[in-house]
C-alpha cells in the first residue's frame, strides 16, 4: 500500500511538471527542444496519410454501400465482433419482382416471357455487384482499416510518449539552469557586512548544497537525455514505415481498379446479352400479341390477315396495335420484304455499326461490329428499326446497335 501511494504521489509530480512546463512553452516561458527537419517532416507526411486514407474510407464505403442504415448497422455487428446478415441487393430484389409480376401476368404471354428475362439478369446483376462489394472490401477496405486501427494507433501512442519525454527533457534544462543560476548566487560574496567565520561557512554549505543540487540536475538531465533519444529513434522508424504503407496500400487500390473493371465489365456483357435477347425475339413476342387482339377484335381480321396488314402501312398512327418502344412494328412489316424495296431517292446516310448482331430471320441484316452500312427508312416501318444494305444485301437493322452518320 505505502508503494502504491509513493508511485502515485510520484506520478502526480510528473505530471505536473509536465503539465507546468507545456504551459510555459505556450506562454513563451520556457524552451522547448525542437525535433530535426527531417524529422517534422515525417511527422507532417503521417498525419496526411492518416487524414485521406480516412477520407478515401469512408467515401469508398459509400459508394459500395449508399445507404446510410445499412452502414450503421454493418459498423455495429462489426464492432460487437458479429457476422453481418446477408442483405438482398437491389438489384437481386427487382429481378425477384419481375419473376413474381411474370408469374401472375402468365409466364407464357409475351410480357411475362420479357419480364423473366429481364428479372434473370436483374439477378445476375445483383450477384455481380454482391461479388464486387466482398472483392472490394477484402483487398481495399480491410487494408485501409488495417492501418487506422492498428499501425496508425501504435505510432500515435509512441508520438504521444515521445511528447511526454520531450517535455520531461525540457523540464529537466529548466531545473538544472535554475540550479547553476542558484549555485553562481552562491558562491559570491555573501550579503553579510560583518566577515565573521560563521558567515563564510554559512556561505560554503549553500555552495556545497547547490552544488549537490547542480550534480543531481545534470544526472537526471543524461538519464531523460537518453530516454528522449531512444524514443525518438523508435519513432523515427514508425514513422518512416509510412512508405511502406503506400506501397501497400498501392497495391490494394490496382486491386481495387481491377475488381470495379470486371464488375463494370460483366454488368456490360449481361446488358448487352439482354438487348440481343430482346431484339432477336421483338418480332415474335410483338407477333403473338398482334395476332391475338386481331382474334378477339374481329373475326372477319382472323379470317383474313394479310388484307389488314397491308392496309396498316398506309395509316400514320394504328390505334388498333399498341406501340411498344424498341418493338418493330411486325404488322406494316409483315408484307414488308426487303429485298424487294427500292431505296428512296434521298435520305439514304451511312452508319457505323456498334456491336454485332444476329438476323432473326431472313428478313433482317446480320452486322459486324465496326463495319459502315447504308441506311434508310420507309414510309410506315417502326422508328426503331431501318433498311440497311451492304453491297447486294439488304434487310432489317435495330437502331440501337448504328451510329449514324452526318
Amino acid at each position: 500500500m505505502e508503494f502504491n501511494v509513493k508511485k502515485l504521489a510520484s506520478d502526480a509530480g510528473v505530471f505536473f511538471s509536465r503539465a507546468m512546463q507545456f504551459t510555459e512553452e505556450k506562454l513563451g516561458q520556457a524552451e522547448k527542444t525542437e525535433l530535426d527537419a527531417h524529422f517534422e517532416n515525417l511527422l507532417a507526411r503521417a498525419d496526411c496519410t492518416k487524414n485521406w486514407t480516412e477520407k478515401i474510407l469512408r467515401q469508398t464505403e459509400v459508394l459500395l454501400q449508399p445507404n446510410p442504415s445499412a452502414r450503421v448497422e454493418e459498423f455495429l455487428y462489426e464492432k460487437l465482433d458479429r457476422k453481418v446478415p446477408s442483405r438482398v441487393t437491389n438489384g437481386e430484389l427487382l429481378a425477384q419482382y419481375m419473376t413474381e409480376a411474370a408469374n401472375d401476368f402468365g409466364p407464357g404471354t409475351p410480357y411475362g416471357k420479357t419480364l423473366i428475362k429481364v428479372g434473370e439478369t436483374q439477378r445476375r446483376l445483383g450477384a455481380a455487384e454482391r461479388e464486387f462489394i466482398r472483392s472490394a472490401s477484402i483487398s481495399f477496405l480491410t487494408p485501409l482499416r488495417n492501418f487506422l486501427e492498428g499501425d496508425w494507433r501504435t505510432i500515435s501512442k509512441e508520438r504521444r510518449i515521445l511528447q511526454n519525454r520531450r517535455l520531461d527533457l525540457d523540464a529537466c534544462k529548466a531545473r538544472l539552469k535554475k540550479a547553476k543560476a542558484a549555485e553562481a548566487k552562491a558562491a559570491a560574496v555573501p550579503d553579510f557586512q560583518e566577515t565573521r567565520p560563521r558567515n563564510y561557512v554559512l556561505s560554503a554549505s549553500a555552495s556545497a548544497l547547490w552544488n549537490d543540487e547542480v550534480e543531481k540536475a545534470e544526472h537526471e538531465l543524461r538519464l531523460t537525455q537518453t530516454e528522449f533519444d531512444r524514443q525518438a529513434e523508435v519513432t523515427r522508424l514508425l514513422l518512416e514505415g509510412i512508405s511502406s504503407t503506400h506501397v501497400n496500400h498501392l497495391r490494394c487500390l490496382h486491386e481495387f481498379v481491377e475488381s470495379q473493371t470486371n464488375y463494370y465489365a460483366q454488368c456490360y456483357q449481361f446488358m448487352l446479352d439482354l438487348q440481343k435477347q430482346l431484339g432477336s425475339s421483338k418480332g415474335e413476342i410483338f407477333s403473338g400479341t398482334f395476332v391475338g387482339n386481331a382474334e378477339s377484335a374481329s373475326p372477319s381480321a382472323a379470317a383474313s390477315p394479310p388484307v389488314a396488314a397491308a392496309t396498316l402501312p398506309a395509316v400514320p398512327t394504328i390505334p388498333v396495335v399498341p406501340t411498344i418502344v424498341g418493338v418493330p412494328n411486325t404488322v406494316a412489316e409483315g408484307v414488308l420484304n426487303p429485298n424487294e424495296v427500292k431505296p428512296p431517292a434521298s435520305g439514304t446516310r451511312r452508319a457505323r455499326v456498334l456491336y454485332d448482331y444476329e438476323a432473326a430471320d431472313s428478313t433482317e441484316l446480320a452486322l459486324l461490329a465496326d463495319e459502315m452500312i447504308t441506311v434508310y427508312s420507309l414510309p410506315g416501318m417502326d422508328p426503331d428499326w431501318l433498311i440497311g444494305e451492304r453491297g447486294n444485301q439488304k434487310g432489317k437493322v435495330p437502331v440501337t446497335y448504328l451510329e449514324l452518320l452526318s
